[in-house]
């Protein structure tokens, strides 16, 4: 008897465990967009800066760090660690000698803007704060702009101050150096200070005195960026974020001698070349926007690439792209950082194998891989997406359809009312071309959206005018010859009583289902989700007062949905990381993403914007349900296939 109770038992136990591996087994869990996976391994966001200690240690500076503080620590492209609060320094400007950290503070209630903090490199802690700009009130834009040391000496760029200030290491002014606009700052050999002039093309030499001494004036589009001298080659090397994206190599040959530029780094044009690779593409040595340049003893050169897509706070960039090369010039590693608070939308073209956010585009698995940016900041300077005077903090969440050969794609921000649109062509490759938002004179509208917003997959647009109560529906009428979509007049649609007030709307068009979320009764909160969720089917043949079914939301705070072929997914804000899937037909609730991979992909806390969730039935029936995961500055991506 107690043989058949032990066998009865084990039994039983090699049954549950094959249950339970099948059902972890229907999904799998993984990342894009970050090098690294965990909280204790991934990349910071957003480095705007860098400095390369000689023994190869890096040090990047952030305006926002969600979950790590805002000077980032790497060695051996490993994460070291990191220094200060997580909104502590602007990211504009940082520098270091054998003891200590300097960096640019970011603006605060009680000291404002314009102070450089002095952190101890082995305690990581703050020992000194130095005043360097009578400009206080800076709650934005970049004040402290470039930051050097020489010895005893720290160099401050004040740039509404036009001057570059020097103080002792010890926070003791010496002097001043009238400069216009200063920006990044390096010292040669012989300590004369080697200014650059972002705005107009040159870098400017002083002597260690102040006097002035030799000016590089580079091409007229030119833009230096960041400054690094080699004082073994005796070179100024120069970050130039214009149209060239390169790096420019100056020869120093003395204060009598003007320098002369022998070499550049990089490909001509970096990543908006379209002789080596298709625009927009980046790569080793297609620079995006170099923001730091740093050499370690053994002659490895780094640089810090900080990919376009800067908003009015830049602390949502989200972009940390670091190349390492050896002493040939030969890329070693990357390390990269691509998303912070913006998701991945998968693309139909590819049939899911690429993701795009507002700015980026992503593929592959366990980290993936960088393949492009779409802006283009040369040929279209007002692309909203990097307007610095744009309201939303930035456009990186996506939405994404696939007409024919044409691809639209739409970017909009964390809860936005307001949706801007692009279209791509062959000549101009990844660059997504802006064409117009909603609202907008494209759709002859100038009410915000707040009642929900959808792009479906054959390029219609659905959207919730604030406080009309209607549904408008945008049909998709053609491109022309450069890829521009255009769209008819809005056809409206009375919202069903039923689910007001609305704050989401998604379209399938493959299956005619309309599906409608409402917002929380009661509440002027149109950002969030309610408790129910109602589903059309046959939407555009008629039926738009029966929904069948009705989901009722049961988990607390539900903030972001997506629906794909029969499955509806919701992510919930403040409380968990899960990803519930909705069945479409019966409205069950089939199954819970949660995290199937926990030993090498952390999925952060919650989704904490509108379109964080986004999803897509592949050919092979596998659905791609993909999260933004704010906390690791990454994309979590879910691969699911029901039944398997």
């Amino acid at each position: 008897m107690l043989k058949k109770c032990i066998r009865a038992v084990l039994t039983a136990a090699v049954l549950i465990a094959a249950i339970t591996s099948e059902s972890q087994a229907q999904y799998t869990t993984d990342w894009v967009a970050n090098t690294y996976g965990t909280s204790s391994t991934y990349v910071g966001n957003g480095a705007r800066s860098m400095w390369v200690a000689p023994e190869g240690i890096i040090y990047t500076a952030s305006l926002w760090d969600e979950n790590e503080g805002g000077v980032a620590i790497y060695g051996n492209r490993q994460n070291m660690g990191s220094i200060g609060l997580h909104n502590e320094f602007q990211g504009s400007a940082i520098t270091g000698n054998a003891t200590s950290i300097f960096a640019a503070l970011q603006y605060d209630r009680t000291n404002g803007s314009g102070w450089v903090g002095r952190y101890n490199r082995t305690t990581k802690t703050r020992d000194l704060a130095i005043s360097v700009s009578a400009t206080t009130t800076q709650t934005r834009g970049d004040v402290i702009t470039g930051l050097a040391t020489s010895g005893s000496l720290l160099y401050a760029s004040d740039f509404p101050g036009n001057r570059v200030r020097v103080y002792s290491t010890d926070g003791v002014w010496q002097t001043d150096i009238n400069v216009a606009g200063p920006g990044a700052l390096a010292l040669d050999s012989a300590g004369n200070v080697w200014v650059a002039q972002e705005n107009a093309g040159t870098i400017v030499e002083f002597s260690p005195s102040g006097a002035a001494l030799n000016t590089i004036q580079m091409p007229a589009t030119s833009r230096p960026s960041a400054l690094y001298f080699d004082s073994t080659a005796g070179q100024l090397l120069v970050g130039d974020e214009g149209p060239d994206m390169n790096i420019k190599i100056y020869q120093i040959a003395g204060v009598s001698t003007q320098p002369t530029q022998v070499g550049t780094f990089g490909i001509q044009g970096g990543y908006l070349d379209t002789t080596t690779g298709i625009k927009g593409q980046v790569g080793d040595k297609r620079f995006t926007r170099v923001a730091g340049i740093g050499k370690d003893f053994a002659g490895n050169l780094y640089v810090l690439n900080n990919p376009w897509g800067g908003t009015w706070d830049l602390g949502r960039n989200g972009n940390t792209d670091i190349h390492a090369y050896d002493s040939l010039g030969i890329l070693r590693w990357k390390l990269q950082a691509l998303n912070f608070e913006g998701n991945g939308a998968p693309d139909p073209a590819t049939d899911g194998a690429y993701f795009y956010g507002g700015f980026n585009v992503y593929t592959g698995t366990a980290g993936g891989t960088f393949v492009a940016n779409t802006v283009d900041p040369i040929d279209y300077p007002s692309d909203p997406r990097i307007d610095m005077n744009d309201t939303q903090r930035g456009q990186h969440f996506a939405q994404i359809a696939t007409v024919g050969a044409n691809r639209i794609l739409v970017a909009a921000g964390q809860n936005p009312g307001i949706f801007y649109f692009f279209h791509f062509n062959a000549a101009n490759g990844y660059i997504a071309i802006p064409d117009g938002s909603l609202p907008g004179t494209a759709f002859n509208s100038t009410t915000l959206i707040t009642g929900g917003f959808c792009l479906d997959s054959n390029g219609n647009v659905w959207a919730g005018p604030d406080r009309t109560n209607m549904i408008y529906y945008y049909p998709l009428t053609g491109f022309d010859a450069n890829g521009k979509p255009s769209w008819g007049a809005g056809i409206a649609y009375a919202t069903p009583r039923s689910i007001l007030p609305l704050t989401g709307i998604i379209y399938l068009p493959e299956s005619d289902t309309m599906i409608l979320a409402q917002g929380i009764v009661g509440s002027t909160d149109w950002t969030s989700i309610g408790t129910r969720v109602e589903v059309y089917h046959g939407w555009l043949a008629g039926n738009q007062s029966s929904p069948n079914p009705v989901i009722n939301l049961t988990s607390a705070n539900p903030k972001s949905i997506t629906a794909a072929g029969n499955y509806l997914f919701v992510g919930y804000v403040h409380t968990v990381p899960n990803i519930d899937a909705f069945n479409l037909s019966t409205g069950n609730l089939d199954t819970t993403l949660i995290n199937a991979n926990p030993t090498t992909v952390d999925v952060g806390s919650d989704v904490d914007s509108m379109y964080g969730l986004r999803s897509y039935l592949r050919s092979t029936g596998e659905y791609v349900v993909t999260k933004d995961n704010y906390n690791e500055s990454s994309i979590i991506v879910h691969r699911w296939t029901p039944g398997s």
